[in-house]
């Protein structure tokens, strides 16, 4: 059956999930909106979309399902909107924010009127940004959470599901509750954790002006999610701070005892502290896509002499293999390699090691 699928917002996101519909349901017509023209422009021409709504207005009412793919601050203002408009009485309407509690409250606006709104969340992003970097198999391997409401019906559940199938991502129903006390936990607080270290380092750096320079290896890779979008950050905490909230009370235990345990020179609580936290982490899936965007790095150990990066890009360039970024490592602790190449996805990584290994360069992979 035809279906309207109305996409706010063509970012990275939004424009994932338009290719993905559009590959895997040719009888699905999706039309876009946002508030940057050149955006919406620049995805029509690409045929990431297949019209361009005349409004908010008459795109949402025309619609059959319709997704909000704008940052949690502005879904907010877009569900108030939409609940002034004369919608279908069978109209889905799902986001894609990382926060889900307060927008599912929020919904309630729309749910109270019979339409059926059902928090979203795709655990995929990218380094990229904006509908240039959309991909068709964005969310492939990723987790997908739904937080439906008891108000919700099990066949609009049902059709979502059955419209986000292309997406090859593995579908989790859970409340808007525990959806936020998970991503708090695994991105959220984590993203604060990172944030706070940069600032000790900026602290430091006024006592010693060596800890810029130093910071460039390791720590710069370890604190590399401080470098998302502030005001994305700031909206996101705003929308869940009753969780994070509990896990600074938690984070504070959690570092009192291992001062504690450093204070005494407990050499084996400090070597069980960290044996603990390996095996833990070592048991994490490495092909799951998580609620951070993973970082596909090649560290690549060449010699240091005049042309060495346009020899290495040159080769990769002949296979067509697409480097994300690319830095020389000064300080490399920890880290086999002169140069970290990254890709945007784990197989143009595994192509780019077959390519220069074939070279004779050494290359290596962080676990």
């Amino acid at each position: 059956m035809e279906k309207r699928v109305l996409i706010i917002g063509l970012g990275l996101i939004g424009g994932s999930l338009a290719l993905n519909i559009k590959n895997t349901y040719a009888e699905a017509t999706i039309v876009g909106y946002d508030i940057h023209n050149e955006q919406l422009q620049l995805a029509h021409t690409l045929t990431v979309v297949d019209e361009i709504a005349l409004s908010l207005q008459v795109g949402a009412e025309q619609a059959d399902v319709i997704f909000i793919a704008v940052p949690v601050a502005q879904a907010e203002q877009i569900i108030e909107e939409l609940a002034t408009f004369s919608l279908k009485s069978d109209v889905i309407i799902t986001d894609v924010g990382s926060t889900k509690e307060q927008i599912v409250k929020k919904a309630e606006l729309l749910t109270e009127k019979g339409w059926q709104f059902i928090g979203g969340h795709p655990m995929a992003g990218s380094h990229k940004s904006g509908v240039t970097a959309a991909r068709g198999h964005l969310f492939e391997n990723a987790m997908y959470v739904l937080t439906p409401t008891e108000k919700i019906t099990e066949q609009a559940l049902n059709e979502l599901k059955a419209l986000l199938e292309g997406t090859k991502a593995n579908m989790v129903v859970l409340s808007p509750k525990e959806h936020d006390k998970l991503v708090g936990v695994i991105s959220h607080f984590p993203h604060i954790i990172a944030a706070s270290l940069v600032h000790q380092a900026e602290h430091y750096q006024e006592e010693n002006e060596l800890v810029k320079q130093l910071a460039a290896g390791g720590f710069r890779d370890i604190t590399r999610i401080a470098s998302s979008s502030p005001a994305m950050w700031r909206d996101i905490l705003l929308h869940n701070h009753d969780s994070l909230l509990h896990m600074f009370d938690h984070w504070l235990e959690e570092m009192g005892h291992v001062r504690e345990i450093i204070k005494q020179k407990d050499a084996s609580k400090i070597y069980d502290y960290f044996v603990k936290a390996k095996q833990f982490r070592d048991q994490l899936p490495t092909r799951t896509k998580g609620a951070i965007p993973s970082f596909y790095d090649l560290y690549v150990d060449v010699p240091d002499y005049p042309g060495i990066i346009s020899e290495v890009t040159g080769y990769l360039a002949e296979e067509e293999i697409s480097i994300t970024n690319i830095r020389i490592l000064e300080t490399r602790e920890d880290i086999y390699g002169v140069l970290r190449l990254s890709f945007q996805t784990d197989d143009d990584r595994k192509q780019a090691r077959v390519c220069l290994e074939k070279q004779s360069y050494a290359t290596f992979i962080a676990d």
